[in-house]
């Protein structure tokens, strides 16, 4: 549930605009670039690529919005891209699951350290905009508290879904949420959580998104052509929990269907040359890098972690089974924590199951490859998935959703009626 288009511009050196993550600036220093220009300035936080991709909609809409504002903060290529001053980059280490962050806590607490300081460096940002992220955004409120700068959280945490006394601490934290699923409203306005329904961001970066067609023209697959596509992940563990099962079921699939074409769309933080090991020069495996979002258009079936990216394909209208793998102490506490009988969006926005779920020990090679190949050998199964996925469209929000949210950040930040 934690977890885009993938053409963005590369990922800015951190180290040329104000150090890697993990140092500090030096006290009295600025913070960077954008500390030093005139006019107000907005600090936007992601962590991870899926925030990154949200996040990117939001600064291209406050662009538009407040030319002269300056936008500075945390985040990875796509807000770089729209114009946001990266400070720290941690999209390439995100984690899922508790346990597996313990790794990356003194990295983390250099990012927090390095933000902290430049929230209480003058002239201070005149809004904090949290995006999802929450273990280290609720740390990062907290101190904005203490500045007194507004802290509105855009992709607020899903208390809907797992760790519902979490509302608490945001009712204490945040100025303001703007809710991305309209079911959020009524929770945290009986909470006294101030809340504006400005839709999913999804629905306007879909907005350009290729046609199947189109997506297979691109990646030059025949319109007949059967298309797998695996989609394992934003995160390095993740991709290395979940790509052995995907690869094995796409071998096994291959076996029984010698014409099928499979893909791996790459998320823009992982690295290449991992995936490339853990595929083992598998034959026939193909890794599309820059545009996994044609690979969602074009497939036929999507073998997807679970995340964001599963909510996208969605949308496009492409089945799917999701998978989900943990550590195993990440998964008990997980397993105590949630709310809903299911992991994947696609399923939980739509209060059933549609698409297939497999999780921890479940997700092998030769099961996923006995559901897929259950899938692709029944028409009518697909149709189903594709007709449940048509219902999402509408649900989210009319496009503008960037704007909306823009106008509501610039309305916390002092700039609006």
């Amino acid at each position: 549930m934690t977890p885009g288009r993938s053409g963005a511009a590369p990922p800015r050196d951190p180290a040329r605009t104000v150090g890697r993550a993990g140092e500090a600036a030096a006290p009295g220093t600025s913070a960077g670039p954008a500390a030093e220009r005139g006019g107000p300035g907005i600090m936007l936080v992601a962590g991870e690529a899926s925030g990154d991709l949200h996040g990117a909609t939001l600064c291209g809409a406050l662009g538009e919005l407040a030319p002269g504002w300056r936008l500075f903060g945390m985040g990875g290529a796509r807000m770089a891209a729209a114009g946001m001053d990266v400070l720290v980059d941690m999209t390439a280490h995100a984690v899922v699951g508790g346990s597996e962050a313990v790794g990356r806590l003194p990295m983390l607490y250099g990012a927090y350290r390095r933000l902290v300081r430049r929230l209480e460096t003058a002239p201070r940002p005149r809004a904090l905009v949290l995006i999802d992220f929450p273990e280290f955004n609720f740390r990062l409120a907290r101190a904005a508290r203490r500045a007194g700068v507004p802290v509105v959280y855009f992709v607020p945490p899903q208390i809907w879904a797992w760790r519902a006394g979490r509302v608490r601490t945001i009712a204490r934290l945040v100025t303001r949420v703007l809710a991305v699923f309209p079911f959020e409203v009524p929770l945290y306005r009986a909470a006294g959580v101030p809340v504006d329904f400005v839709g999913h961001p999804l629905v306007d970066s879909l907005r350009g998104a290729p046609s199947r067609a189109a997506a297979r023209g691109r990646l030059g697959l025949d319109a007949d052509a059967v298309v797998l596509g695996l989609l394992p992940g934003s995160r390095a563990e993740e991709v290395e929990r979940l790509l052995p099962a995907l690869r094995d079921a796409a071998l096994a699939l291959r076996r029984a269907r010698p014409g099928v074409r499979c893909l791996v769309g790459l998320a823009p933080t992982v690295d290449r040359a991992r995936v490339a090991g853990l595929l083992r020069g598998a034959p026939g495996i193909e890794i599309v890098e820059h545009d996994a979002r044609a690979v969602m258009a074009a497939a036929d079936l999507l073998l997807a972690a679970s995340g964001t990216v599963t909510l996208e394909a969605a949308l496009l209208g492409t089945p799917m089974i999701i998978c989900y793998r943990l550590s195993r102490l990440s998964f008990r506490l997980f397993l105590l924590l949630i709310r809903v009988p299911w992991i994947g969006l696609p399923n939980i926005a739509l209060a059933r199951t549609v698409a297939p779920e497999l999780y921890q020990d479940t997700v092998t090679g030769p099961r996923l490859a006995r559901e897929a190949e259950r899938l692709l050998s029944d028409p009518s199964a697909l149709a189903a998935q594709r007709a449940a996925f048509a219902e999402l469209q509408g649900r989210f929000g009319p496009p503008g959703v960037g704007l909306r949210a823009a106008r509501s950040v610039l309305q916390a930040a002092g700039a609006g009626p």
